[in-house]
């Protein structure tokens, strides 16, 4: 039998995009805004985690200070907490021993209004995140809009920065342009508006340095994302608020909107918080200073699954 969700009626399918676009929108996942409020997450245990020199920031550390796995687990279920605190419902990808880094849930998949993407990881030992992620779509019946095979595409350069917008990075060592480009002409078959932002390898992936907050509100680290896509969001009516340099290389910027003015944040984000709780919004501090020496941050850890306008 076929799998389907309580609150979904069509069939789980692997391909459900329409190659000349007009692909209808997911009624029951998905969502058009990543700054709605997020009411379902996709998340990887960090059972089977080890620390694998995955980027310069997790070399750094391997060198200097090894992640303590035991600590960055506790870490983990405290995020958990946070979703569960804020009425977030957990789904979880099956703890597979060979996926050590699944725990970074947003490498290996996107949710778009249309339906799942299955990414295309660029690590060999990250590959069977992809295989995984369809049968956590399957288990859930959340039917797949496509699966990238130009090149390599990780999740984490995949930002939807309002309904009908979509910022696509590019570094080259993760996410290689042919892959971009793919999903870039996807979307655009869509009517949608798109960007690409070339980035340096350096910075992993887009959502290290730029992630939406809230409506026309982003968070961007100005010292080293491109001019043009500063301008680009400004020009869209967005405000900025400026994570130094510093934070930013130690993740300060990878957190997650979960709407109606509510952030779970790393707790070593002083300055992307104290501005955060100047304008109102709830922040839930989480301490990811173990965790995230394994190379990523919150917003690398989930996969929104579906969010619901205000």
């Amino acid at each position: 039998m076929t799998p389907t969700s309580s609150r979904y009626a069509e069939p789980f399918s692997l391909r459900r995009r329409n190659p000349e676009g007009g692909t209808p929108r997911l009624q029951g996942w998905g969502f058009t805004n990543e700054t709605d409020r997020l009411t379902d997450v996709l998340l990887g245990s960090p059972a089977h985690l080890r620390h694998i020199a995955t980027s310069s920031l997790s070399r750094k550390h391997l060198r200097e200070a090894p992640c303590n796995i035991q600590t960055a687990q506790a870490q983990h279920k405290d995020l958990v907490a946070a979703y569960q605190h804020f009425g977030v419902a957990v789904h979880w990808h099956d703890p597979e021993p060979e996926l050590p880094m699944q725990v970074y849930s947003r490498d290996s998949s996107v949710m778009t209004p249309f339906g799942a993407i299955i990414t295309a990881m660029a690590n060999w030992w990250r590959r069977g995140e992809n295989y995984a992620a369809i049968r956590t779509y399957e288990r859930l019946g959340v039917p797949i809009y496509d699966m990238v095979t130009a090149g390599t595409f990780e999740g984490g350069d995949f930002n939807v920065i309002e309904d009908g917008c979509v910022l696509i990075g590019c570094g080259g060592a993760r996410t290689q342009e042919e892959g971009a480009r793919q999903v870039e002409g996807w979307f655009k078959r869509e009517g949608w508006e798109t960007r690409l932002a070339f980035i340096d390898e350096y910075y992993v992936h887009i959502d290290l340095m730029v992630v939406p907050i809230a409506p026309r509100l982003t968070a961007v680290c100005l010292a080293c994302t491109e001019p043009g896509i500063v301008a680009w969001l400004k020009r869209k009516g967005h405000d900025i608020i400026d994570v130094p340099f510093t934070d930013t290389m130690a993740l300060g910027c990878n957190f997650m909107s979960l709407g109606g003015d509510r952030v779970i944040a790393p707790a070593s984000s002083r300055t992307l918080i104290e501005q955060l709780r100047a304008r109102g919004f709830e922040v839930a501090e989480v301490d990811m200073s173990e965790i995230s020496k394994t190379g990523g941050g919150i917003h690398c850890m989930a996969q929104a699954l579906r969010r619901e306008p205000h």
